[in-house]
This record gives C-alpha cells, sequence and structure tokens, in this order.
C-alpha cells in the first residue's frame, strides 16, 4: 500500500503533508490553473478531508518502486457519488512533485467544485499562514547561523 493512501485513510493531515515535496504542484480536477507549492497543496488536501464523506480508495496502480501512481477511490460529497483518481508523481527523494485529481460525473465535480469553493477562503489562510511560519523559522534559524 502507498504510503499516501495510508495517510489519507488513517485522515492524517501531517503524514500527507511530510509527503509532499516542498515544489510539488497540484492540479484540481474543478480549476483551471494548477497550485504549485507545498503549502497550498496541503491546505487544499485538508479542504478535501473536510469535504469528503466516505471517502475510500478501491484500486491502486503502480509498481512500489515506481515513480508514477494512480489511486483510485470512491466518495460523497453533498449527497452526489463520485469516483475519482489521484495520480501522484514521486521525485527522485520519494515526496510527491505532481498530484493530479480527476474525478466523475460531472455532478459529482460540480458538487466538489461548490464544496471547495465554501473552503477556499480557509484554504487560503491556512497555506499563508503555514507560508509566514517557515519564513519565521528561516529568518530565527539565519539569525542563529
Amino acid at each position: 500500500m502507498h504510503p499516501f493512501r495510508q495517510a489519507v485513510e488513517a485522515r492524517d493531515a501531517a503524514a500527507i503533508e511530510a509527503l509532499l515535496a516542498d515544489n510539488v504542484v497540484f492540479t484540481s480536477p474543478v480549476a483551471f490553473k494548477p497550485y504549485p507549492g507545498k503549502a497550498i497543496t496541503a491546505a487544499i488536501l485538508r479542504g478535501v478531508l473536510r469535504v469528503f464523506e466516505d471517502f475510500r480508495y478501491v484500486k491502486e496502480i503502480g509498481a512500489p518502486d515506481a515513480a508514477d501512481h494512480a489511486l483510485v477511490f470512491e466518495t460523497t460529497v453533498s449527497g452526489k457519488r463520485i469516483t475519482g483518481c489521484d495520480f501522484l508523481h514521486l521525485d527522485a527523494d520519494g515526496k510527491i512533485d505532481e498530484f493530479t485529481v480527476m474525478v466523475r460525473p460531472l455532478s459529482g465535480a460540480q458538487a466538489l467544485a461548490e464544496a471547495m469553493a465554501a473552503q477556499f477562503a480557509q484554504i487560503q489562510a491556512e497555506a499563508v499562514a503555514q507560508i509566514e511560519r517557515e519564513a519565521a523559522a528561516a529568518e530565527h534559524q539565519a539569525a542563529g547561523a
């Protein structure tokens, strides 16, 4: 079982974030532009954990030592059943540097878009706060060096 799958199924946001590369790019099934960076990707995934109901992975595709993995899932959002797939690419360090999600049917994608739009102010605030904490920690470390 892929470590990302284990972290998601455990609903362990810290473990999920630890698997993301700093330069990860998240491509949403309901937004045109990709989201670059660990802070925004982690915040989006926390938002997803809040809106997905009865989430479960049903299939995992990819050899354990491969760089590319596909994790097929089923969930419900606002009463709409969704089938989707997380496409993950791992960098040389085994961290997720590309994360693309696709979902079907259209009614499920629309429900997901609405639910995530309602989360987006919180998602942005979480990402900004994380970036500010990391910058402060880097400044503190540089000052002590």
